[in-house]
């Protein structure tokens, strides 16, 4: 059964490399965001895809180009 409402997903931030728990709107099948790390406050781009069972994958990347 797919997810409905926010599931809490660990990432690894890019910068920092610490683990921190975000929240993840399962409601949305593709999204992407910046969301800043609660360990060392850098930016981290958020791109998240729903698979068919709904369920998020998320990929976290630095915001630098």
């Amino acid at each position: 059964m797919p997810l409905a409402g926010l599931e809490e997903i660990d990432i690894q931030c890019p910068y920092c490399w610490e683990t921190i728990c975000i929240l993840v709107d399962c409601s949305i099948d593709e999204q992407s965001y910046i969301e800043d790390c609660q360990v060392c406050c850098r930016p981290i781009v958020m791109d998240v895809v729903l698979n068919d069972d709904g369920y998020p994958t998320v990929t976290a990347n630095s915001d630098e180009s």
